[in-house]
């Protein structure tokens, strides 16, 4: 044996090998008869990581969980599946792309058109793919690619027309007016899941309404504020009665102000009264709709004033504050500025541009709306029996079908559905999937023997391929927006398995055994993926869900390029293996648990696997083949007996997803007892001249070995595989990724 585990050279190699050996495949596992056709399935797909980005920690540690379930699955003799994929990320990428191009030929996407921006997003695309998927493969992990999915090949095209299709004839996608998240910059939607908010000082200004004295934030929004909104218990306003009207002073003259009593009002806050901007905020729109309150725009696309705020129409917001403010003042409503009010501005996280809510009409996904299961296998929902998507999405949780570990998520999942709203699924850019909507041409020339159909001709039609009218030759246009990436992304545990056909990898595999994910995205997708597979396959897309928390700094702090304590996992992977970067993920992070990370941290497990190389070295080069049979004293009895009860611990541990204490327990075991004790223990006795009792402690070295190099494989999988194929044969079958636990 060399010397050195040299990872730099090695772990590329290692990871070629198993990829050759096709045992990442679970039919080739079948066909070579390491697992049984009869075996139990176990199955994940992993969460896609965005075609347009890199490797991060958050990847990293979800990778090494993930791979750590799967090793593990497969050398306990599951069916064992991994489904690797990327997302398009329609927005980010588009923005991506968007930037390059303006940057070079300093033109935007309306200059070049949809055609060839959606030629150069390809290209992009096919070059990002490439370079995320060569960056999951450093991490050791152990995908099936030959079942690689992504969010915009044919497949998933396929299953996302089905899926809009099918919702839309069940009256659970509809076009309405309502507020959504606008972002006047990129001049699209934006989803709840794609909102970043971004702690920033502003001044609140304070200021008389009559007899009330109000605050905000945003006063350029005021100008039609004619709806005053108090607490129906607030014992201060007791003597207004909702409905009262009262003449005041505002912004550009008097208005006529309307009492409105909501338990929306916070009598904590200031005054505790409230005037509402519907048009422009989600809980003003819903006071609103409550009480059946007008809605007047004062803002529009591009975040420009309109007729309503009088002089200043015509005007950016960002511009008019400050003379908005100034006229306030002038005319005694001012009352005070506090120029240090702290508060959280709505951005788009892939844009950066500061969401304006709005009204528009878009295309929603009705949560609320009652529809019928035909054979329902949700745990609390009865087949052939009324259910909403909400009362789905509850159920599966609340019932058993999905078990959210760590169970503490729930109460805040729960919390999370019962306030949801219908899903804005469109959005106004050109890459992604194009909404399944087709409009019937103006232009009404009949067919032939028609000429009295015409008014048979079928406005608005939902179908996947383009319609031909019956009795026109007008053409059909397609709806311009795209669907948001998370309906692509509900529906991943089972179009990455082939639905909507019936293929046997959906029939064997689906709902897979567990989703694995960061606790900071268990609303935003895990509910839409219940939701979907709730709908489409009346059945769970998952038994199980497993939280990770987030990789912070040494200090606790989360890492971001503001404040420099990023740390790229290539970079440790580069300079101290990837069994050293896994293992300093899992150790330390307990399950949705937050954990610190520090460069010393993975110096630390780099000296760990180099301990195991070296007890491995030791063991291996004074282990003798010979064919005289040993006898093992009580001794080594009892340390084989300890070495199988720590595998069993361990593999207790992981079964419970507990991959912190496994990972602990290996690590403790195999340097603080094997490498620093029992080892020491038995040199007198290897260098010794009774030949029976130094073959009776080269065997039970090489046994307590062995046993430590498979419960050591799901975390460190590299230098437990190479020193595998170094072990005589007699302890091996084959490598180590197959070896039965």
């Amino acid at each position: 044996m060399d010397t050195r585990f040299d990872h730099s050279t090695r772990e590329e190699n290692i990871y070629d090998q198993w990829e050759k050996s096709g045992f990442f495949n679970p039919d080739v596992c079948i066909e070579k008869g390491i697992t049984k056709k009869s075996a139990k399935p176990f199955s994940i797909v992993l969460p896609p990581p965005n075609v347009t980005g890199t490797l991060h920690m958050g990847h990293a540690v979800m990778l090494a969980i993930q791979d750590i379930m799967i090793r593990f699955a497969r050398m306990k003799g599951f069916k064992t599946l991994w489904v690797p994929g990327t997302d398009s990320a329609a927005l980010a990428t588009q923005v991506k792309v968007e930037e390059i191009i303006y940057k070079k030929e300093n033109k935007t996407r309306h200059d070049i058109g949809r055609e060839e921006l959606l030629k150069r997003i390809e290209t992009f695309t096919d070059e990002s793919k490439s370079t995320i998927i060569n960056q999951i493969r450093k991490m050791g992990s152990s995908l099936d690619w030959t079942r690689y999915a992504y969010t915009m090949d044919e497949t998933r095209y396929r299953a996302v027309m089905e899926a809009f299709v099918r919702m839309y004839k069940a009256g659970l996608i509809y076009r309405g007016s309502r507020i959504v998240n606008w972002d006047p910059k990129m001049q699209t939607t934006v989803s709840d899941d794609e909102i970043e908010y971004v702690e920033k000082k502003d001044p609140f200004y304070y200021i008389q309404y009559g007899p009330f004295v109000i605050g905000t934030v945003r006063p350029e929004t005021k100008f039609g504020d004619k709806y005053v909104v108090m607490h129906p218990e607030d014992i201060r306003y007791k003597k207004y009665k909702h409905g009262d009207k009262l003449k005041l002073e505002w912004i550009n003259g008097p208005v006529v102000a309307t009492v409105i009593k909501d338990k929306a009002s916070d009598m904590s806050f200031g005054s505790g009264v409230m005037t509402i901007t519907p048009a422009h905020s989600l809980v003003d729109f819903e006071i609103a709709q409550r009480h059946g309150l007008d809605i007047d725009q004062i803002i529009d696309d591009r975040g420009v004033l309109l007729p309503i705020a009088g002089e200043f129409a015509g005007q950016h917001i960002k511009k008019m504050r400050e003379a908005i403010v100034e006229k306030l003042k002038q005319k005694g409503l001012l009352v005070k500025v506090d120029e240090n009010y702290i508060h959280n501005v709505s951005t788009n996280s892939r844009g950066g541009g500061v969401i304006e809510p709005q009204i528009k009409k878009q295309w929603f996904v009705d949560v609320n709306k009652e529809f019928v299961i035909p054979n329902s296998k949700i745990p609390g929902i009865k087949s052939k029996s009324k259910t909403t998507l909400k009362k789905i999405m509850k159920a599966a949780v609340q019932k058993g079908g999905v078990e959210i570990l760590p169970q503490r998520f729930n109460k805040i999942y729960y919390h999370w559905i019962e306030n949801l709203r219908d899903w804005c699924i469109s959005r106004q850019i050109w890459f992604g999937h194009r909404i399944p909507v087709w409009y019937h041409e103006p232009r009404c020339v009949p067919r032939p023997g028609h000429e009295k159909d015409v008014e048979k001709c079928v406005e608005t039609i939902v179908a996947v391929e383009k319609p031909v009218c019956k009795f026109c030759d007008a053409n059909y246009v397609q709806d311009p927006d795209t669907l948001d990436t998370w309906f692509s992304s509900g529906l991943w545990t089972f179009s990455t398995l082939g639905w909507p056909e019936k293929t046997k990898d959906f029939a064997t595999y689906h709902p897979t055994t567990v989703l694995e994910t960061g606790y900071d995205i268990i609303f935003f997708w895990v509910a839409r993926m219940i939701l979907m597979s709730g709908f489409l396959l009346g059945d769970v897309p998952f038994k199980k869900v497993y939280l990770h928390g987030l990789v912070r700094d040494a200090h606790g702090r989360k890492m971001s390029k503001s404040l420099g304590n990023i740390m790229d996992p290539l970079d440790m992977i580069n300079k101290y293996g990837a069994d050293a970067t896994r293992l300093s993920l899992i150790i330390g992070a307990g399950p949705g648990n937050d954990s610190k990370l520090s460069e010393d941290k993975v110096r630390g497990y780099r000296n760990f696997t180099t301990k195991v190389w070296n007890a491995s070295r030791f063991v291996i080069m004074n282990y003798h083949p010979s064919k005289t049979k040993t006898k093992p004293t009580l001794k080594d009895k009892a340390h084989i007996k300890e070495v199988l009860a720590t595998k069993k611990k361990i593999e207790s541990y992981i079964s419970k997803y507990d991959f912190n204490r496994a990972g602990e327990t290996a690590y403790h075991y195999f340097w603080h007892k094997f490498a620093d004790k029992i080892i020491e223990e038995y040199k007198p006795r290897l260098q010794g001249e009774n030949e029976a009792s130094r073959r009776a402690a080269e065997e039970t070295l090489l046994k307590i070995l062995s046993e430590s190099l498979k419960f050591l494989h799901p975390f460190v999988p590299f230098v437990t595989e190479e020193i595998w194929e170094l072990l005589p044969n007699k302890e091996r079958q084959g490598m180590l990724i197959a070896e039965k636990w």
